[in-house]
């Protein structure tokens, strides 16, 4: 019953507060006179307290300490975004920003747990425990006089490099990526207030950019990135304006940090909706700035081998988010430079005419010197990869020891769900080899013994034939 009544009570919400906006605005407000561009409107529409139905106690309590302090101390703060947009949609938010008229540095007098980090945006983390509240000073135009706080550098192709402007929350509604993130809850009131008709884009299920979309995407291109999680996070699709520069633009990613790139592919690929977000990136030509070499070997075969491994991985990775189990990204990783991998030592072993394992290594290198360039994975990560993929020359050499010592290995149990998955799609060369590995980590001690003995010679080597040396005829007198 209680399952049942969840979703009752969050309709009950949205449909309580889009019957308000029908008052305010007027009946048009549909969700097939959605506007396909959003802009920011001077006058909020405000539902108040009684009208929206969310508590204070849906939001973490250290958010609402940070609001008090903030308005104590004589400063407007709201809490902005993903959190008030999840809590209409029913669901948890993860995080909860607060955006305030105070600068960094008057936020950082007012918290001792405060830290400011952010180069591009200044931001002020309040740390609690584990927790860290996220405050931002309000954003304003590029335009605004300059001074010693007032920084803003852009690229030539429209890029911003520095963002540090800070405004009036009219202007800090303009500057934000999308209509569903431009709500605002007052502490002053606790009313919420929606700058760009985010309750219709919510109503009308369609992830809308705030201004025009080419100049925003140029202005950060990983809102593109956000576009495409954003839709798959909330089953909404990306509104028609909105949807159509990315193909056009999609190569500006390249201009992103690799770093930034990594955090964004975490949040992509380790959300629950890896395979939807896979296959959109795919859709839009995004996926090429990030793994260009995969995708291009993605665009020979679009129903080979190939595409089924990465679609069974993402659809592996999100059952086991899922069902809240870990998944390491060197395993996701592993997985996308596997068919670069092969390639290379393919060409490597051609034209040095080299051993395959000795190919093997050289490519491994290659690769991952490559991909970094595009997305900069952390060593603990590629060093995980580097194990998964060297344990699958070694999987067949199961004779004496060597299996029992291939099992100890930290990533072992990786590398062999690596072997399963390149099984599952479609390399049938390796199931006998898989079967016998399953088989085998599910006997005891001596039933593992008795599979190695039972393999002869088949798991390694022949053991060399030891010839007897003869002792040296004494001389005779």
């Amino acid at each position: 019953m209680a399952s049942q009544s969840t979703p009752s009570r969050r309709q009950i919400i949205i449909s309580k507060l889009f019957q308000f906006c029908r008052q305010i605005i007027g009946p048009n407000t549909s969700a097939e006179n959605t506007p396909v561009s959003a802009s920011v409107s001077s006058e909020p529409l405000v539902i108040t307290r009684g009208e929206h139905g969310i508590s204070r106690k849906q939001f973490s309590p250290n958010a609402i300490k940070v609001l008090y302090r903030l308005k104590d101390g004589g400063y407007d703060a709201y809490l902005v975004g993903g959190c008030i947009r999840d809590i209409l949609l029913g669901q948890q938010p993860k995080d909860f920003d607060v955006v305030t008229n105070a600068t960094p540095d008057q936020v950082k007098k007012l918290f001792r747990n405060c830290r400011l980090i952010g180069r591009r945006f200044r931001l002020a983390h309040i740390v609690f425990g584990r927790e860290i509240i996220e405050v931002a000073t309000m954003r304003g135009h590029h335009e605004a006089p300059e001074d010693k706080n007032q920084i803003s550098q852009s690229s030539d192709e429209g890029q911003l490099l520095r963002d540090n402007v800070f405004g009036s929350i009219e202007e800090d509604a303009e500057r934000r990526d999308f209509s569903i993130n431009a709500l605002y809850y007052s502490i002053n009131d606790f009313s919420i207030h929606d700058y760009a008709n985010g309750l219709a884009a919510i109503k009308a299920k369609q992830i809308e950019l705030i201004g025009d979309p080419e100049t925003r995407y140029r202005e950060d291109p990983v809102r593109m990135l956000r576009a495409v999680r954003f839709a798959t996070k909330l089953d909404m699709s990306i509104a028609p304006n909105s949807e159509k520069p990315i193909a056009e633009l999609a190569n500006l990613l390249d201009n992103i940090p690799p770093a930034r790139l990594f955090e964004e592919i975490l949040k992509l690929f380790l959300n629950g909706k890896a395979e939807a977000n896979f296959l959109m990136l795919r859709k839009y030509g995004l996926f090429r700035s990030l793994f260009p070499e995969l995708d291009k070997i993605l665009d020979k075969n679009p129903d080979g081998l190939e595409n089924k491994l990465v679609q069974q991985m993402f659809q592996n990775t999100d059952k086991r988010i899922n069902s809240n189990k870990k998944v390491t990204p060197a395993f996701i990783f592993a997985a996308l430079l596997w068919f670069p991998l092969l390639e290379h030592t393919k060409k490597i072993q051609e034209q040095e005419q080299i051993l395959e394992y000795d190919a093997f290594a050289q490519a491994m290198n290659k690769v991952l010197s490559e991909s970094s360039q595009h997305i900069a994975v952390p060593k603990r990560f590629t060093l995980g990869a580097r194990d998964i993929w060297h344990i699958q020359h070694r999987l067949d050499k199961r004779a004496g020891q060597r299996a029992y010592r291939l099992t100890q290995q930290p990533r072992f149990k990786a590398a062999y769900d690596f072997l399963l998955l390149r099984v599952d799609a479609g390399e049938t060369q390796h199931t006998e080899l898989a079967q016998w590995w399953t088989q085998y980590l599910s006997q005891d001690i001596n039933g593992q013994k008795d599979m190695v003995k039972n393999l002869g010679h088949q798991g390694g080597p022949k053991p060399r034939k030891r010839t007897r040396r003869r002792a040296p005829k004494k001389p005779t007198e």
